[in-house]
Formats: C-alpha cells, structure tokens, sequence
C-alpha cells in the first residue's frame, strides 16, 4: 500500500492482513504469511489512496458485490472521481440511480479477492517458511487530536498496553454516535475468537523469558486534525514516520522521554520537500494533558469489562501513565 515518497526507501509486501509469529533460534521473532492473497474492500480504492493495490487487481481477480460499467468493467465508489453513465448495480439492476433503497452503485463491503503473486512490490521472501525477522510492531488508531503522530513504548508491556488502549473515533457508517471513542485493541476486536483478556495475557506472556530479543512498539496516529482539517499528509509521506522507527531500531537517533512514551524531537522527522509548518509538526508531536487524562478516565471504565482477566501489567500501566502525566 506504501509507496515511499523520500530519496533510496522502497516498501517490500510479505502479507497484507495475518501474520503468524515465532522465536527464532537467535531469540528474536519471525513472522510468515499464512496466506495465498489479498482479500480488500474496494469503494475507496483507487489510485490515490492505493496505487500498489490498483495495479495487483488489474488481472486474475475475482470481485464480488461492485458495481458494472457499461463495457463490462468492474466499478466502486472513489474508484474514480467521475461516476459511469449507464452502470448496472450490485443487485443487478441496469442504468444505477442513487435510490433510498440502492444509495450506492456498489456495496459498502464489496470486495476483490486476488493471488499476493500480482502484487508489483512483492518481497522474494514472501513464502520463506524461516519467515522474516521482526524489527517493530506499530499500532494505530483513527483519532481527530490527543494521540500524537509516533511514539515509542518503553518497553514491552508498556507497548501491549498501547496495542490495548487502541481506539478510533467513530463515524457515521459506524455504530455510535458520531465523534465517539470505539475501542479496538491491537485492531483484532472483530477477529479475536476468544477472550480479549486472554489475548492481553497471551502477549504479555511473549515477552517474558531469558534471550529474547523482542521488538519494540510504536503507536501511530495519521488522522489528527486541526480546524477540521488533517495536518499530516498521511499515505506515501508516513513512510517518514517509518524511517524514524528504522533509525531508532538501528540506534541511529534518540527520542525524547514524554509522560506517553518515547517520541521524535521534530529535526528528526524528514521533513524534506514537504509542505507542513513548524506548528503543525509540533502540534503532532506533542503531549496534550488533558486530553491524554480524559483518555485514562475512558480507557479505565473500559478495563473493567475485563474483569479479572485483565493482566495486571496493564493496570499498573495505566496508573503509571496517569501518574507521569499528573506530575
């Protein structure tokens, strides 16, 4: 999905959606792709927001559920800026008018299914069964202020306490009311087959042990707002983001200590050729106290369905945090 847009970086595809995870002999994890393709929604798909994307599905792909043009070529919403004339619907139905009961030309949901072989950027160790080893695990979530552009765990349990803590506002094709938080820890709510406090458990029990070599955790934020308007370029330009987490895995930059986590000084993000102020950039690497207070008040209440299964290296986290930023 990334193409970089900084001087020398390419972005190499092992797997789009699973990874299945494992200590190497060295103590460090190796992740393989349990998978044969990519299964991807398609209404906000297209050039833009996915040009890697566009280019694996124009062959051998099966859609479901889109839309039809008129030479018999798929269509979604976003796919292009004009709409077709003359489209068949995703219920079948010839020349597509918005209706209350067909709104859309093609489902919400509908998707693209197609063999990881298409895709342009393909890592040749996609199929490796010793996998690929794993520098750093990131985390992020879909929030309008509060939640800065990167920061760093501390250390491990701090960094599952971030996967734990991850949420997005929502929007209107969501549940909820609109702007509200909705929790989805390490982004597996709709995936997880048993209980999240298990799920909590079982990382926090990956990270104990002699020998290990575990990889650090960030969490990442490209949505935050100011006047209603994103602040962050987000697609190709987070490959800047990414460079930095390299640079800290490879000891080439220091961060600065924050109540959050460790994040960036702003020299060190590369800002070149890129159109972002000074104010901007350091409003998305600052700690806003209130609203990170208001968040452990939230993120507290929603611990409690938890019960006793929620690790208690998570509720120490959480005070600790509460702690750091109180002081």
């Amino acid at each position: 999905m990334l193409k970089p847009t900084i001087p020398g970086w390419k972005v190499e595809t092992v797997g789009d959606d699973i990874c299945w995870m494992r200590f190497g002999k060295d103590g460090r994890l190796y992740a393989i792709n349990p998978e044969f393709g990519f299964f991807g929604v398609a209404p906000g798909t297209n050039e833009e927001s996915n040009p890697v994307a566009m280019k694996t599905i124009e062959s051998n792909t099966i859609f479901t559920n889109v839309a039809l043009k008129e030479n018999g070529d798929v269509w979604w919403e976003e796919k292009t800026k004009e709409v077709p004339q003359k489209l068949t619907d995703w219920k079948g139905k010839p020349n597509w008018t918005p209706t209350e009961d067909t709104p859309r030309a093609a489902h919400p949901n509908s998707r693209f299914c197609v063999p990881i072989t298409n895709c342009p950027n393909l890592d040749p160790a996609w199929d490796d069964p010793k996998g690929v080893p794993i520098d750093a695990i990131i985390f992020g979530g879909r929030r309008s202020s509060t939640i800065p552009l990167v920061y760093e765990a501390f250390d491990w349990n701090h960094g599952v306490f971030v996967g734990s803590s991850i949420s997005s506002e929502t929007t209107a094709a969501q549940v909820g009311e609109r702007g509200t938080l909705r929790h989805d820890p390490f982004a597996m709510l709709p995936f997880c087959g048993y209980h999240m406090g298990d799920y909590f458990n079982h990382w926090v029990k990956v990270g104990k042990g002699k020998g290990k070599k575990l990889p650090k955790i960030y969490g990442v934020n490209w949505f935050r707002k100011v006047n209603g308007k994103y602040i962050w370029p987000g697609f190709g330009e987070n490959s800047r983001v990414l460079k930095w987490v390299f640079e800290r895995c490879d000891g080439k930059v220091e961060a600065v200590d924050t109540a959050v986590g460790r994040m960036p000084k702003p020299s060190d993000i590369d800002t070149s050729d890129l159109k972002i102020s000074d104010e901007h950039l350091k409003t998305l690497l600052s700690v806003e106290k209130e609203g990170w207070l208001k968040d452990v008040e939230e993120l507290r209440e929603y611990y409690k369905i938890f019960g006793k299964r929620l690790p208690k290296e998570l509720s120490s986290n959480l005070k600790e945090l509460e702690k750091r930023l109180s002081s």
